[in-house]
């Protein structure tokens, strides 16, 4: 008996010549729909399912090889005496080799202006039950779900070599399919259903690259992104010059474009280790970056930079004359372009800043399980923001403690967070106390502290983080306030003629 090979692919890609090469080594080839119809017109003889089930097509195509001829060929054991039998038995004839791939879901969710019902009606049944069925029987059965493997297996049927452990990684290969691809369908339902965090999660990224190494050199990893990655996401970058991303870039230039992402004025970040090391506000790209800069030229060295603006020549010849690990933005000119890739070892990408909107979810693990929240999209205005001292802030300090309330949002906890004129000048990170980070803020700050604002991430549960800023010459805070405490903060600022915000609003950051 002739060897029999099951096709049904939406993405028909290089399945002609496939199939040609199974027909010259024997294989009687069954397919379905619009692949059958392709096949044949290419000149493949291949025969309808429906040959072998003896059963239509029904219920507009929903129902096509969901039948005991097509499950029982898949499923029986070749070498059980009883599986044999029974095929026998009920004139059923093995299929040895199922190629299938799936109705395009992904693709019809980011589709524009799709219904509902054109999502669901993309939801396959047929193609992951036959492609589950023959990968259980992978002993006995051959199956493959992605066209590149296409040439490997012909080329392995054609010399007699397809081995068992070639159909082991070929079935592995489906169930890691089949489940990113429920994974889609399940994710999707959530949503429509807006279980927030429903009895199981279940989360599915793509392949990227392999990383050179994790963290840190004996360390492997991979870089995976979101089947539907948002626009504002390192995911959806375009990289333009220089060489790979390491696991550590990647971490630094995720925070990089979440914190230029708070901002709408034209914005530079400076990142180091995941923390900003120089934020700058201005009229123009070149003046924010200007100001960045400036904020800490010393720890810039070596760091990741996001802008929020298309970068023009001027600032880029402002950044080519430091070393810098990435440069992040929506666009550059065709003179930034030319100065910038002068630097063999920048690496230059575009991100697109446009914002979808959404609450996203952030995916810790911890060991043995998983932290699941939303994103800190957390933010306040000026007039939601509550004063408690004597003295109210001025109109530009206000402006300066929303723009330090932002930067601190995005600071490792305990944050304290010093600004001027629309620049950070000083960023006190990751403390075991408040007091601490302040003093680090104020150190880097120096004399510049002198007229400048503190933003806080959380509350002061005592109040010295406010004597230190006295002694500094900051004149306002911004904090969430809700300790029980608060009041000898308030009396702090207003024997010193401090100016204290609250926002009812914490921003730690682990």
């Amino acid at each position: 008996m002739n060897k029999r090979a099951l096709i049904s692919v939406s993405n028909k890609e290089n399945i002609v010549p496939f199939a040609k090469g199974l027909t010259d080594l024997g294989y009687e080839v069954i397919s379905t729909g619009g692949t059958l119809q392709l096949l044949q017109e290419a000149g493949v003889d291949a025969i309808n399912v429906d040959q072998i089930t003896g059963f239509p097509e029904i219920l507009d195509g929903r129902v096509k090889t969901l039948h005991p001829n097509v499950h029982g060929g898949l499923l029986a054991k070749r070498d059980n005496r009883a599986h044999e039998n029974q095929l026998k038995e009920n004139k059923i004839d093995p299929i040895d080799l199922v190629i299938v791939n799936l109705y395009p879901f992904k693709e019809t969710l980011a589709k524009t202006g799709v219904s509902d019902e054109e999502i669901v009606e993309n939801i396959d049944i047929g193609g992951p039950t036959m492609l589950r069925a023959a990968a259980k029987n992978f002993q006995h059965v051959t199956v493959i779900v992605d066209p590149t493997d296409y040439d490997d297996v012909l080329q392995a049927l054609q010399e007699d070599r397809l081995s068992l452990a070639k159909r082991h990684q070929l079935a592995a290969k489906v169930f890691r399919h089949t489940a990113h691809y429920d994974a889609m369908i399940a994710r999707y339902f959530t949503e429509q259903t807006e279980e927030a965090y429903p009895e199981t999660y279940t989360v599915t990224y793509e392949k990227v690259q392999t990383l050179r190494y994790g963290e840190n050199p004996h360390q492997d990893a991979a870089f995976y992104k979101e089947a539907q990655a948002t626009p504002l996401s390192l995911a959806s970058a375009n990289q333009l010059h220089g060489k790979e991303l390491s696991y550590n870039n990647i971490q630094d230039a995720n925070a990089a474009l979440e914190i230029v992402a708070e901002y709408d004025a034209p914005a530079v970040v400076a990142v180091k280790h995941m923390n900003p090391c120089g934020i700058g506000l201005a009229d123009q790209i070149s003046t924010a970056f200007e100001r960045a800069y400036a904020a800490d030229p010393v720890s810039i060295f070596g760091g990741i930079i996001a802008c929020n603006r298309e970068v023009d020549k001027q600032t880029a010849e402002q950044l080519s004359e430091l070393f810098l690990e990435i440069v992040m933005a929506p666009s550059f000119t065709e003179d930034a372009l030319h100065t910038l890739t002068q630097k063999k070892n920048i690496r230059l990408l575009t991100v697109s800043m446009s914002k979808d909107g959404k609450i996203h979810n952030q995916l810790k693990s911890v060991k043995g399980g998983a932290l699941v929240q939303n994103s800190d999209q957390g933010n306040v205005t000026a007039e939601q923001l509550t004063c408690p001292t004597k003295r109210q802030p001025t109109e530009q300090e206000r402006a300066d403690l929303l723009f330090a309330w932002k930067a601190v949002k995005h600071v490792k906890s305990n944050a304290i967070v010093l600004a001027k004129d629309k620049q950070t000048i000083g960023i006190g990170a990751g403390q075991m106390n408040r007091v601490g980070a302040a003093a680090i803020a104020i150190e880097q700050a120096a004399s510049k502290a002198n007229g400048a604002v503190l933003a806080s991430d959380a509350f002061f549960p005592m109040p010295d983080t406010v004597e230190a800023a006295a002694k500094a010459g900051i004149t306002a805070i911004i904090q969430p306030g809700g300790s029980k405490r608060d009041q000898d903060s308030i009396e702090a600022c207003n024997a010193h003629d401090i100016a204290m915000v609250f926002t009812n609003m914490r921003h730690f950051k682990h």
